[in-house]
């Protein structure tokens, strides 16, 4: 696919931007719980066109429209139900507290989900927290926690201004946001003059979809792409101090640290062979993602001749951008998730049925698709322990 013209980059404004791949016809939402199958498959749809800035490497949608989007209570993201992941996050939250020594701190986190991650951070350090998130449905205990963590039903916007604290953050958030600038200069202007105010913000590496071919990753609700080089100038230019930047859970996300400056900031010198091996690997992805895609339809065809019985495991955004965009639909009649949330509803676009991991003791799949490599051990061991031995792909 050729590139083309696109229009300023959101992060620097530089005009040499150019399209890069294109999704058309993909689910709005990923994560939003469709209660038929009929709802399911006539779900709102967009198109993908990513774009890449040759100045700061920032990747991004230009033909998102944000008004297509409505956060509500019916979006499920929170991967919390894992223990691999909660492993993870766990170990995260003390690693903060520990580095920041976050006890008996007024702590905010933008974009929430449920609380959980939140509520960690009380809990570890003894603090105190308000999350934001228009989504959050968390149980009436979470406002009953022993250390003051409240939630509100909201975007964090200018209007929360006043909500001072000594640690920010945002985690897998930035990416759903268009203009990213804005939300780090309305953080900026809030925070004023207040210097030892610490930020940490999370988000998908997209360094690891384009070099890893993380292809399913590519999904309509994220409209920005970082990439360590675009992410740190994304601060920069906001007047923050980068004061840590590291991948994160295996290379799949980017976590960044950061302090508000007194003045301007200069961006960071980055290494030109980077930046072109980057650029690249940016180049040829929509050939190797087709590929892709047509080595996994030919296997499926392989698998169907077979009469075979396959599931796929995870029904986040992997999994719907991995059904989506093969356009599989009886084919696969189940995806199968542990998180209960999501446990009985059914997939955008595609309409397949999410089930909990004890309905496969009946219905005894020879495949089990994993959308997300680093949770296999922990897969294996659940089928394990209902007494299955399929093949994982």
């Amino acid at each position: 696919m050729s590139m083309r013209s696109a229009k300023f980059c959101p992060v620097c404004a530089s005009p040499h931007v150019e399209v890069f791949f294109e999704l058309p016809d993909v689910p709005v939402y990923c994560n939003h719980l469709w209660r038929s199958r009929e709802t399911a498959r006539h779900c709102p749809r967009g198109d993908v066109k990513l774009a890449f800035c040759r100045a700061c490497s920032f990747v991004f949608n230009v033909a998102f429209d944000p008004t297509r989007l409505e956060y509500s209570q019916a979006y499920e993201n929170s991967l919390h139900f894992s223990p691999l992941f909660q492993d993870y996050a766990r170990a995260l939250a003390a690693r903060l507290v520990e580095r920041h020594n976050l006890r008996d701190k007024d702590i905010i986190e933008i974009g929430c989900g449920k609380g959980d991650f939140l509520l960690l951070l009380c809990e570890r350090g003894g603090n105190r927290g308000v999350g934001f998130d228009p989504s959050y449905a968390g149980p009436p205990e979470h406002h009953q926690a022993n250390y003051r963590a409240r939630f509100i039903q909201d975007f964090y916007s200018e209007r929360y201004a006043d909500y001072h604290s000594d640690f920010i953050c945002c985690r897998h958030t930035l990416e759903h946001i268009q203009t990213p600038k804005a939300l780090l200069d309305t953080l900026r202007r809030a925070i004023g003059n207040r210097l030892s105010t610490i930020l940490f913000f999370e988000v998908p590496n997209a360094l690891h979809i384009f070099r890893r071919l993380a292809i399913w990753d590519i999904i309509y609700e994220h409209c920005s792409y970082f990439t360590a080089i675009s992410l740190r100038r994304a601060f920069s230019s906001c007047r923050f101090r980068v004061s840590s930047l590291a991948e994160e859970f295996a290379g799949q996300f980017l976590g960044i640290e950061a302090l508000p400056a007194a003045g301007e900031t200069e961006p960071a010198e980055e290494s030109p062979d980077e930046f072109k091996r980057l650029a690249d690997e940016v180049a040829s992805f929509a050939t190797n993602f087709q590929n892709q895609v047509e080595q996994w339809r030919n296997k499926l065809e392989e698998l169907r001749n077979r009469g075979q019985r396959l599931v796929v495991w995870g029904a986040g955004s992997k999994g719907v951008t991995f059904l989506n965009t093969l356009g599989i639909q009886e084919e696969i009649a189940y995806v199968v998730d542990i998180n209960p949330r999501k446990q009985g509803m059914y997939v955008a676009g595609t309409g397949q049925q999410i089930v909990a991991p004890e309905f496969l003791r009946s219905y005894q799949p020879e495949i089990v698709i994993v959308m997300n490599p680093i949770y296999k051990n922990e897969i294996r061991q659940i089928t394990n322990d209902l007494g299955l031995i399929p093949e994982f792909l």
